[in-house]
Order: structure tokens, then C-alpha cells, then sequence
């Protein structure tokens, strides 16, 4: 499978290098999406990556990394529901992250559309359902 990597404005040098390596790191498209929320200050929106930084300075990483997490967002949208549900389970057992809804609720873009963030959140909602099913974790049939 040959996962797309959004790239650095400059679409090569170190900067770019040291990019692509850092999210060649990252097995998954969903945790691609959670590494790159993570780099996004709640509070203005910047977002910051100290080594990419020294090497193209802070404007131009925070327009990168705002590029790269829609391009990484869009691209989980497009995935069908069943890649989604692979790359989610593959994500969660990796990371032993939760299976709550609420810890994935601000992953997306600002960027992002309305309606992709209610996509995004649907297709989320029915993924982590059907892994708690999967799990044993969903339900309990009442027994007859």
C-alpha cells in the first residue's frame, strides 16, 4: 500500500526529508491525523513542530503542517469505511488508545467543512462501535 505523505512547501531538501520521516513513522493514517492534531495549539490554532521549525522557520512549518493535516483528514475521508475500520483497529491496538468517541472528537482540520466534520464524526462513531461489538466490549445479549 503506498500511503500518501503530505510534503513540505518545499518539496525537497532537508526540510522536506525531515517531514516525510517523521511521518513515515507513523504506520497509520489515524494516527497520522492524531500526531498532527497534537501539533495544533487548542487555544490559536498554530501549529508548531520544533525540528521542522529550525530548519524553515515557524510560519512556514505552521502553513505545512495545516496543509498536511487537512491533505492527511481528506485523505482518511476518502478511504472506504471498511479501510477506515482497519487502520483505526490497526491504530488503537498499536497505541492501546481509548475507545471513546470523545478522545478523537477534535482531530479534524480547522479547514475542514462542516459537512466533512459530520462525516468524520458519523463514520467514527459507527467504527468505534463496531470494534467494541468485535471486542465484547458493545453489548451483552440478555440471556434466554
Amino acid at each position: 500500500m503506498a500511503d500518501f505523505i503530505a510534503k513540505p512547501e518545499a518539496a525537497r531538501g532537508p526540510a522536506a526529508d525531515v517531514w516525510r520521516k517523521t511521518l513515515s513513522r507513523i504506520p497509520t493514517r489515524f494516527g497520522r491525523l492524531v500526531f498532527l492534531s497534537s501539533l495544533r495549539d487548542p487555544l490559536t490554532g498554530y501549529y508548531a513542530h520544533a525540528p521542522l521549525s529550525q530548519i524553515v522557520g515557524g510560519e512556514t512549518t505552521d502553513r505545512t503542517l495545516r496543509r498536511s493535516h487537512h491533505e492527511i483528514f481528506s485523505e482518511w475521508l476518502s478511504c472506504t469505511l471498511a479501510r477506515q475500520k482497519a487502520d483505526l483497529d490497526e491504530y488503537l491496538t498499536a497505541s492501546h488508545a481509548p475507545l471513546e468517541l470523545a478522545a478523537y472528537r477534535d482531530l479534524a482540520p480547522a479547514t475542514a467543512h462542516q459537512v466533512e466534520r459530520q462525516l468524520y464524526l458519523a463514520d467514527l462513531e459507527t467504527l468505534l462501535e463496531l470494534l467494541r461489538f468485535e471486542r465484547g466490549g458493545a453489548y451483552s445479549a440478555p440471556e434466554a
